[in-house]
């Protein structure tokens, strides 16, 4: 039990050192930088699984001080059953991705292997450090790590993808600057850095209005980060132009992460008598979320790119989880929330995996070509299938059980608008999602059309089509535990974890 007291750094440590190593032994020889990345992020999930078993078991947090340093002096890492649960989320995406990239780089960025290991295990290194961080100016650190990372791996198919990485840039940048005046302004009432030490010494300053000018900063400059509508300009054309690996991971990871960072400060930093008493912006967030769910599913009906499609997609499943937090003071609000960030990591990553996998067989990116794609590449289009049913809310998914407990969540609170935006975002996610089974599954084309030739009668390379196939497994596999309840260890985590955040658990 000592010994997982070190894992939290250890998962840091490996990893930057892991990007030094990619960067040398890929002068040697470029074949060595994948098994080296895939190893080094094994290994962290195994630390990941480590951690949050301990963290469930013991039912206490683990402290980690870099150096010795005591808190509020020192740099703490603290890991509690919430950062376990989402950590192993991200680590366990970025395992699948990378197997999955190996194809997909080979194709797209073939002189630029080297660098996008390098570049993609500190991308990796950053979402761990945003995820186990106790120390809110040491998460903006990360953030940065994580989002320099970001820009240049989205840059590095060119074309297009400069533009979207500099719009990236130009916003993350914003993001980045609101939530460092956030820190500075709490430091310079509190003297402190330390998330812990803040939820102690901020409540007889919550009238303060450094306090709550600082509060305001995080939440928007978290927002930009996490592509909250109306701060989601920069995120269709990074997810549609970036190479198809580098969209799987800033979609299925990257946002699951800066949500973290958003619910963390919410409720850790500032707690929840704060957001009650002296700055009620809930019901505000919950409009926020309830347009947000409407608008991205609309305009991803509009779309006939499938990644752009998605990446409005993501724009409206970022609403769900905003939604589910603003509605904390019920019984399932934060749980769906919680159960969302899983839900959307899965489904979407197994999403854009179908996407990469459909463009590197057959060059087709435009939903109208994809006749007959369900014969030629049917375990590509099973895996999309599945994906788009959890996305959809079909009963056993994970994406089923999500919905259930934000409409439990908007009754509760008597909130029956945000029942019907939920339904009617389930129909308008029919639409969309089941306009692209058809046209894989049930639309033919009349004869020998221009090209007929150009979708070869063969699947994706195995490695990109199997991590795929367990991300859509997993979506109905998760949906079946969740309905198996106490029986399975899912439903004590993420109770535990939204007990660790003061809100408590659902019944």
């Amino acid at each position: 039990m000592i010994l997982a007291e070190h894992y939290p750094v250890l998962i840091i440590v490996i990893s930057m050192l892991s990007a030094f190593t990619i960067l040398i032994a890929g002068w040697l020889n470029k074949k060595t930088c994948l098994p080296i990345s895939l190893a080094t992020i094994f290994v962290q999930l195994l630390l990941a699984f480590s951690i949050l078993h301990h963290v469930v078991i013991t039912r206490e947090p683990i402290h980690y001080w870099l150096g010795g340093w005591a808190p509020p002096w020192g740099i703490e890492y603290v890991v509690d059953a919430f950062n376990a649960y989402v950590l192993v989320i991200v680590l366990f995406i970025c395992l699948l991705t990378v197997i999955y990239a190996k194809r997909s780089i080979e194709k797209e960025l073939p002189r630029k292997i080297v660098s996008f290991y390098v570049v993609f295990q500190l991308l990796v290194t950053g979402l761990c450090g945003i995820t186990v961080t106790g120390d809110v100016f040491n998460l903006y650190v990360f953030l940065e790590i994580a989002s320099l990372a970001a820009y240049a791996l989205i840059a590095a198919a060119g074309g297009r993808s400069l533009k979207a990485s500099y719009n990236y840039v130009i916003m993350g940048s914003i993001g980045a600057c609101f939530y460092l005046l956030g820190a500075g302004f709490l430091y310079s009432v509190t003297g402190s850095l330390n998330m812990a030490d803040l939820s102690y010494l901020l409540p007889p300053l919550y009238e303060n209005k450094v306090v709550q000018a600082a509060f305001v900063f995080f939440v928007v400059g978290i927002s930009i980060k996490m592509a909250l509508f109306p701060l989601h300009v920069w995120q269709p054309d990074a997810y549609t132009y970036a190479p198809s690996a580098v969209s799987v991971i800033i979609a299925a990871a990257m946002s699951k992460v800066s949500i973290y960072a958003f619910i963390r400060i919410f409720f850790s930093v500032f707690t929840t008598d704060f957001i009650h008493i002296y700055v009620p912006i809930t019901d505000v967030l919950s409009w926020i979320a309830a347009i947000a769910i409407l608008v991205g599913s609309v305009i991803a009906i509009m779309q006939t790119n499938l990644k752009r499609m998605l990446a409005y997609s993501s724009v409206s499943q970022i609403g769900y989880i905003v939604l589910g937090v603003a509605l904390f003071s019920t019984h399932w609000g934060l749980y769906g929330a919680l159960i969302h960030i899983l839900n959307h990591a899965i489904t979407k990553g197994c999403l854009f995996m179908v996407a990469g996998a459909i463009i590197y067989r057959t060059g087709l990116r435009s939903i109208k070509d994809f006749e007959g794609l369900g014969k030629k590449m049917p375990y590509t289009c099973a895996a999309f299938t599945l994906a788009a049913l959890s996305m959809i809310g079909v009963p056993p998914t994970v994406g089923f059980i999500t919905k259930l407990c934000l409409v439990l969540a908007s009754l509760e609170a008597v909130e029956y608008v945000y029942v019907a935006v939920i339904l009617a975002s389930t129909l308008l996610n029919l639409v969309y999602f089941w306009r692209v089974i058809e046209r894989m599954y049930f639309v033919r084309k009349e004869g020998a059309g221009e090209n007929e030739h150009a979708i070869k009668k063969e699947e994706a390379p195995v490695s990109m089509v199997v991590p795929a196939l367990i991300l859509g497994l997993l979506c109905v596999i998760v949906g079946i535990l969740w309905l198996a309840g106490a029986e399975t260890p899912l439903l004590p985590i993420v109770e535990q974890a939204v007990n660790g955040l003061g809100v408590g658990a659902a019944p």
